[in-house]
C-alpha cells in the first residue's frame, strides 16, 4: 500500500466515543425501572386472508408501505375510533320525520339531491343529540304523595324546603297604584312594573337593586323593554314614551296614538304598538323610522301578542278570529277562528310552535301556529280567563280573578294532557302574568302589587350565553349591542315561512299571463316637455320646437314598444315548420294576379 492511501485510510478512520457502563446493564436497569403496563382496550380486528394476489412473489423486492428506521415503522397504525351509544330518546326528540319517498322522483339528479338533503338531516339529528350530553342542568318538578295533589301545596311550602337562594326569589310588592303590567328581560335579570296610575318602576329583582322609579302623572296602559335594560317604552295616556333605565325621557313617539298594548321584535329592532282607533304601527328604533301604520277594523286592541318564530304580531278580535300581521302587508297575512266568541287572552310558546287562546266561553285551546291546524288540545275551566302564558318548558298559567293556576304535562302517564300543577290566590285581581325566562319563577303583577311565584319546572335550566346571558357584564352588553346592530333583520323579512326566504321566486302562469296582458294592451306614454326660454326666440318658435320634440319621443317611445310586442309574439307561436317541410299548395309566379280575399283563404 502506498503512502497516500495509509494516510488517507489515518484520517477517516472512526474512533468510537467511551461508554461508562455496558448496554447489558444499561438494559437491566430500564427493566427494572418500568412500571407495570397500563392495560389497553382490547380491540377486535378481523384478519383478512391474504389472496394470492396479495401475497410476496419469491424472488422479487417487495417494498414496504412504512419506512423503517432500527426496525421500526415511522408511522403508528392507526386505532378505531370508539362509538359512544346514543340515547334513542334523544334521538327522537331531534329527529324530524320519516325520510322522503323516492318513488315520485323522476331523475337520478334529483333522487340523489334527495337523498343528500336527507343524509344532512339525520347528521344534524345524531349531531344535536350527541350535544345533550353537555346539558348536564334538568328542570325539576313538584311530585305529591299518592292520592295528594300538587295544587294543595302552597308557595309557604315551597320556600321552606328549597334552597335559600331560590326562597330569596320568591317576594310579594305591595303597592298602590295598580292594576300592574308586568315584563322580564330577554335574559330573565331585571323586571319593569307598570301602575295604571302612572307608577313606573325598573330594578334587578335578583339583587334586589332598584334602577328607578317615578310617576308620570298619566295612565300607563302597557310597558316593554327595548334592546336591553338600558331603554324602555311605556304607552302612556296620548303616546308612547322612550325612557332609559335612570328614568330620563328620551324620546315621545307622536304617531302612536293612544296605544293599549306594547310588543318589540328584538331581532328587527321594532317596536310595535296597537291602538285604542285599531291602529297597529311599527317603528325602527334603531333609526327612528315608522315602518309600517295600518288599520286593522277591529275596533280597540286588548289583545295582542308577536310570533318569536316568525315575528309575526298576532291580534285576538271580538268576534273570536285571530288574525296575523306584518309591517311590510297591508292585510292580515292569515285568520284562524279560534272561538265562536270573544277572546280575552293569548299566548304563543317562544319556540313559536304552538299558540293557546281563552274566549269568553271559558276554553282554553292549543293550535299548532305553524301549520295554522287544530285545536290539538281543549280544556274547560270554571271562569273565563283574563290573561295566558306559556313557559319555556311548555307550562301553562291562566289567571281568573284574583286565582292564578298552571297547568302542566305529566310525562309519567299515558295520557297526553295537561293537569292542574299549582293554583296561588292573591290579594287582588291579576291584571298580568309572565314567566321569568331561565328560572323557575311567575311573576304575577295584580291591583294591589305584585307577587313572585316559584314554579319548579317552567324555566330552562341551560342557556346559550350568545343569545342570551343572566350574568353579562357591561363590556358583554355594549359588544352584544354591536353585534345585534349588526345582525339586524330587515322588516321585509317578517312572513308567515321564514323558511321561504333562501327559496326560488318563480313567477305563477297566472303571473306571467297578466304580465303579458299587460306589455300587449300597453299604450305610449304621454309626453311632457316644455322648451327653455332664449332670448330673440318667438313663441311660434318655441311652439314648433315643442310640438317637433313631442312627435319625435312619441314615435320613438311607439317603435320601441311596437318591438318589444312582436317579439313576444315571436315567442309565443314559434314556429313549426322545418327545412324539410312540403306544403300542400305550391305557391306559383300567378298568386300575385289573386285577389285579397282569396290569399287570406288560402293563408
Amino acid at each position: 500500500m502506498c503512502a497516500i492511501c495509509e494516510f488517507i485510510d489515518y484520517r477517516f478512520q472512526v474512533k468510537k466515543t467511551p461508554r461508562y457502563f455496558t448496554e447489558k446493564e444499561a438494559s437491566n436497569e430500564t427493566e427494572e425501572r418500568k412500571e407495570p403496563p397500563v392495560p389497553l382496550p382490547i380491540i377486535k380486528e378481523e384478519v383478512k386472508p391474504e389472496t394470492e394476489s396479495e401475497q410476496p412473489v419469491s424472488g422479487k423486492n417487495v417494498r414496504s408501505n412504512f419506512a423503517h428506521r432500527n426496525g421500526k415503522p415511522i408511522r403508528k397504525k392507526q386505532e378505531k375510533v370508539l362509538q359512544i351509544p346514543i340515547d334513542p330518546a334523544a334521538l327522537l326528540r331531534h329527529s324530524r320525520g320519516v325520510t322522503m319517498d323516492m318513488e315520485g322522483v323522476k331523475t337520478k339528479f334529483h333522487k340523489i339531491n334527495e337523498k343528500r338533503k336527507d343524509i344532512n338531516i339525520e347528521y344534524a339529528a345524531v349531531q344535536a343529540a350527541r350535544a345533550e350530553i353537555l346539558l348536564h342542568e334538568e328542570e325539576g318538578y313538584l311530585e305529591a304523595d299518592e292520592g295528594e295533589s300538587t295544587t294543595n301545596i302552597a308557595q309557604r311550602e315551597i320556600v321552606e324546603n328549597v334552597d335559600i337562594t331560590t326562597a330569596a326569589k320568591h317576594f310579594n310588592l305591595a303597592l298602590d297604584f295598580g292594576p300592574y303590567r308586568t315584563r322580564y328581560t330577554k335574559n330573565g335579570r331585571y323586571l319593569l312594573l307598570g301602575g295604571k296610575r302612572g307608577h313606573i318602576g325598573a330594578f334587578d329583582w335578583v339583587k334586589k337593586q332598584l334602577l328607578c322609579e317615578m310617576n308620570v302623572l298619566e295612565s300607563v296602559h302597557d310597558i316593554t323593554w327595548l334592546m336591553n335594560q338600558t331603554m324602555y317604552a311605556v304607552a302612556q295616556k296620548n303616546w308612547v314614551h322612550v325612557y332609559d333605565h335612570k328614568g330620563t325621557e328620551l324620546h315621545c313617539i307622536k304617531t302612536m296614538h293612544r296605544s293599549v298594548r306594547l310588543e318589540y321584535l328584538p331581532y328587527h329592532f321594532l317596536l310595535n304598538s296597537a291602538g285604542e282607533n285599531g291602529f297597529l304601527s311599527w317603528m325602527d328604533v334603531s333609526v327612528g323610522q315608522s315602518v309600517g301604520n295600518y288599520n286593522t277594523k277591529m275596533g280597540k286592541i286588548s289583545v295582542m301578542t308577536q310570533n318569536p318564530w316568525n315575528a309575526v304580531t298576532c291580534v285576538g278580535g271580538s268576534k273570536g278570529v285571530v288574525s296575523m300581521w306584518s309591517p311590510m302587508v297591508r292585510d292580515p297575512l292569515a285568520k284562524m277562528l279560534c272561538h265562536p266568541v270573544p277572546l280575552s287572552a293569548i299566548a304563543i310558546d317562544p319556540k313559536g310552535i304552538h299558540m293557546a287562546t281563552a274566549g269568553l266561553d271559558r276554553q282554553v285551546k292549543i293550535w299548532d301556529i305553524r301549520q295554522l291546524e287544530g285545536p290539538l288540545e281543549t280544556y274547560h275551566i270554571n271562569t273565563a280567563a283574563s290573561e295566558v302564558e306559556l313557559s319555556q318548558r311548555g307550562l301553562l298559567a291562566l289567571s281568573m280573578g284574583d286565582v292564578c293556576e298552571v297547568y302542566r304535562r305529566d310525562n309519567s302517564s299515558n295520557a297526553d294532557v295537561m293537569k292542574p300543577y299549582i293554583r296561588h290566590r292573591t290579594n287582588g285581581s291579576i291584571a298580568s302574568i309572565r314567566f321569568c325566562p331561565f328560572e323557575d319563577i311567575l311573576g304575577v303583577g295584580t291591583s294591589k302589587g305584585f307577587v313572585s311565584l316559584i314554579v319548579p319546572g317552567s324555566g330552562e335550566p341551560n342557556f346559550d350565553t350568545y343569545e342570551a346571558n343572566p350574568y353579562q357584564s357591561r363590556s358583554q352588553r355594549h359588544e352584544e349591542e354591536v353585534h345585534r346592530l349588526l345582525e339586524k333583520v330587515p322588516a321585509e323579512f317578517i312572513a308567515l315561512n321564514p323558511t321561504q326566504i333562501d327559496e326560488v321566486d318563480v313567477p305563477s302562469a297566472k303571473e306571467r299571463l297578466e304580465q303579458k296582458v299587460k306589455i300587449l294592451t300597453m299604450k305610449p306614454p304621454r309626453i311632457d316637455f316644455e322648451p327653455r326660454k332664449r332670448n330673440r326666440v318667438s313663441k311660434a318658435k318655441l311652439v314648433q320646437i315643442k310640438r317637433n320634440v313631442k312627435e319625435t319621443r312619441f314615435r320613438e317611445a311607439a317603435n320601441e314598444l311596437r318591438e318589444i310586442k312582436e317579439k313576444l309574439l315571436a315567442e309565443e307561436e314559434p314556429s313549426t315548420e322545418s327545412s324539410d317541410f312540403i306544403p300542400l299548395e305550391s305557391k306559383s309566379v300567378l298568386d300575385r294576379f289573386s285577389t285579397k280575399k282569396k290569399k287570406k283563404a288560402t293563408k
